[in-house]
């Protein structure tokens, strides 16, 4: 959890409805191969005052029906190196 990693300020957001998904432009669809309809494409965002400051999107972004299933970058090991260095900047 974050808590356990040192981060106060950091919030997940359950997004059952895509609403947000859509609202972000991540939306994709995944229904031939898979059958899961709408899915929210792979990517992790750090969203500060309602402003993104940074966004790890996999490969070239939503791509409906795709056959590969991108997870590179929007893992947490990269997200928590972001926001380790971040934290550090603002010393």
């Amino acid at each position: 959890t974050p808590g356990s990693l040192g981060f106060k300020k950091v919030k997940l957001i359950p997004d059952g409805a895509a609403a947000f998904t859509r609202g972000m432009g991540m939306s994709t669809l995944w229904d031939k191969e898979r059958g899961f309809g709408e899915r929210s494409w792979r990517y992790s965002v750090v969203i500060n005052n309602n402003v993104i400051e940074k966004i790890f999107v996999e490969g070239l972004g939503p791509l409906d029906n795709s056959e590969a299933d991108p997870f590179e970058v929007s893992d947490a090991d990269t997200m928590v190196k972001y926001l380790k260095d971040a934290s550090k900047d603002e010393l």
